[in-house]
């Protein structure tokens, strides 16, 4: 409906926004990848968790200098929260071996919890376009959670920026079959394999 004079566009303006916000939260659920089977919800708190804060503090030491030391006076809260964020603050300092050690103390039925905080503590950087770098992070990632879309396009994408060509074609093949979404993803997944058939 068009309105004829601005009081009205003003008196529609929220319904516009609720609505807004509700195709947001609505795409954002969607774009959420599946779990493994676990038969149950992820047990991760929000953003005031003490394993988030933990983090918020801890994060400006995980790097290759820093993190041993500093997780060694300051250990993450317990749970799969903090061992996700205990995990994710050695795989940003490039330290994969420790962060997959962390996981595995977890029993096996909540280690792709933790998986998925360390994903979203890579994504960022893969996302920026920095696959490389983030493409270790990915193959951590699934290890515990293999079906994770998301994991499986940027550590393809990491793998063929390194010339690993049967392990990029395999995860993005995976990710293709797995995420139908015509958008650039799908794009340069498509793309890339279509280079390593040649």
């Amino acid at each position: 409906m068009l309105c004829d004079d601005v009081s009205q566009v003003t008196m529609h303006r929220p319904l516009y926004l609720v609505a807004a916000g509700y195709l947001a939260i609505g795409g954002a659920l969607l774009l959420a990848p599946a779990p493994v089977d676990t038969g149950r919800d992820p047990a991760v708190g929000g953003a005031a968790s003490s394993a988030a804060a933990w983090f918020a503090a801890t994060k400006p030491y995980c790097n290759a200098v820093e993190v041993e030391t500093r997780l060694a006076a300051r250990p993450a809260p317990g749970g799969p929260e903090g061992v996700g964020f205990h995990a994710a603050c050695f795989a940003l300092a490039g330290k994969i071996d420790s962060a997959r050690a962390a996981i595995m103390r977890l029993p096996p039925a909540t280690r792709w919890t933790a998986a998925g905080i360390v994903f979203g503590v890579g994504h960022p950087v893969a996302d920026a376009g920095d696959d490389r770098s983030a493409g270790p992070i990915m193959e951590l990632v699934l290890e515990f959670w293999p079906n994770h879309y998301m994991a499986l396009y940027h550590a393809g994408m990491a793998e063929y920026a390194l010339g690993q060509r049967q392990r990029a074609r395999a995860n993005l093949a995976e990710f293709l079959r797995q995420y139908a979404t015509e958008d650039g993803w799908r794009r340069n997944a498509i793309a890339v394999l279509d280079e390593l058939a040649r």
